[in-house]
């Protein structure tokens, strides 16, 4: 290992030669020092840069005139590469977040990893810090392929236990010292404590094993399983945030029933800086590579499995997006939410669930008679996901096309819902939907009013 005083001695065209392959970690362990001498440097051209989610202060990568010398392969969308995405300036990967690894290892094949870490500890390991989805494959292909591995070792990166790599997989390590990026999340509101409540009082009880991510259901979700008593669960997700610090830091979170007494995830993100420093060394969380975290095995084989995603919409038939707006407009990405209903499914007591308030900011039905045409379904009519808005819970499981249609029609505002419903009863193609209602409620439709 090289330890590198200047960024440029590493981040130029004679290391980064052109038809590079770069994978670059992403989320809060984005290397923002390697990112923006990238930017910064012209001479570096014709590459490629492999990336999920990237945040901190790197846009400029994103420029017009950096997307001209270099390509990027998005996986999943962050605020700066949206615009590039949607506009042609970048590539968009399809793909689920358990296949990450694989498609890097196998198809993929980068010559370069970027990387962020912490450490080294006493056994001279480096933590991959608070994010490692494909990373480890990363640092194994540059290594398997003649490449080279370069870290940007930050002072404030947390040393997250579980996944590291030793000090000689590390061609160059560059020091640096500024904040992590934070993501913090606005308290829920009526509608978000709505379908907590519904979701904890409904499906989790003591003894389940949980995965939700970040945001304001999340936030509420945590709310409601304290209000309820819920207690000894368990945490494997693939996206550990506050929400889940707090259920930790009170001792509800035990893992007692997993086989491991700690949470796993693969990526962890907080909304405060003194949350870095919380997770910073701490044995009741590890990391894993997103193909173990996300692995529809894995997940089954833990008891009472609750996956809570959310989505941006959900059609009459129970088709659910939550990468694209319309078939060429990404906002993020495919990410692991399939991997997690599925195998939430498959858990012995398991409940897959999908969240999500019944309009949007701008009072825009995200229950929608058909989803948009070409677009990316994260999870499709077949799946027997439960739905859930703060009208009440969709569970599908048993039952017609018809008896989906009348059922999550319910699960919009009042107007819409009735739109939908005229819609079901005129169009003359669904069987009998007058049939499906008991005492004015659609089988598999459970109210709000009635928790």
């Amino acid at each position: 290992m090289k330890i590198v005083k200047n960024v440029e001695e590493v981040i130029n065209s004679s290391v980064l030669t052109p038809g590079s392959k770069i994978y670059c970690s992403g989320n809060a362990a984005t290397p923002q020092v390697l990112l923006r001498q990238m930017a910064a440097d012209d001479t570096i051209r014709e590459v490629e840069l492999l990336s999920v989610l990237l945040l901190g202060d790197v846009g400029e990568v994103f420029s017009k005139a950096v997307c001209q010398r270099i390509t990027h392969r998005v996986i999943f969308n962050s605020h700066h590469s949206r615009a590039a995405v949607n506009q042609g300036m970048a590539r968009y990967q399809l793909m689920h977040l358990s296949d990450i690894p694989r498609q890097v290892k196998s198809y993929l094949k980068p010559n370069v990893a970027m990387v962020s870490v912490s450490g080294p500890d006493n056994g001279g390991n480096y933590s991959l810090g608070t994010t490692v989805e494909g990373v480890l494959a990363a640092v194994q292909s540059a290594r398997e392929n003649n490449g080279v591995v370069i870290a940007e070792r930050n002072q404030r990166m947390p040393f997250i236990l579980g996944t590291t790599i030793p000090g000689e997989f590390i061609d160059y390590l560059v020091d640096a010292d500024y904040d992590l990026p934070v993501s913090p999340v606005k308290k829920p509101d009526k509608r978000a404590m709505d379908i907590a409540n519904l979701i904890a009082q409904r499906y989790i009880e003591d003894g389940c094993t949980l995965q939700y991510g970040i945001g304001e259901v999340p936030e509420a979700v945590t709310q409601a399983i304290m209000d309820k008593g819920v207690k000894d669960l368990g945490i494997r997700t693939e996206l550990f945030a506050d929400a889940m610090r707090t259920l930790v830091d009170k001792g509800i979170v035990t893992n007692r029933f997993l086989a491991n007494r700690f949470s796993i995830a693969s990526i962890f993100l907080s909304g405060t800086r003194g949350g870095y420093h919380w997770m910073d060394y701490n044995s009741s969380i590890q990391s894993r590579p997103s193909d173990r975290t996300n692995s529809i095995l894995n997940i089954a084989r833990h008891p009472g499995m609750i996956a809570i995603n959310s989505a941006i919409g959900v059609d009459l038939h129970g088709n659910i997006w939550a990468d694209s707006l319309d078939a060429r407009k990404i906002y993020s990405g495919v990410g692991g939410q399939a991997d997690f209903l599925r195998g939430a499914y498959l858990s012995e007591g398991g409940v897959p669930i999908i969240a999500m308030k019944s309009t949007t900011a701008s009072g825009v039905s995200k229950i929608v008679d058909k989803c948009p045409e070409g677009i990316t379904t994260t999870a499709i009519s077949a799946d027997p996901v439960i739905i859930v808005t703060e009208k009440g819970a969709f569970d599908p499981r048993g039952l017609s096309i018809t008896e989906h249609a009348m059922a999550i029609a319910y699960l919009a505002e009042p107007g819409d819902r009735d739109l939908l419903i005229k819609h079901i009863y005129d169009s003359g193609q669904f069987h009998r939907p007058s049939m499906n209602l008991t005492g004015g409620i659609p089988k598999g439709f459970f109210p709000l009013e009635k928790l």
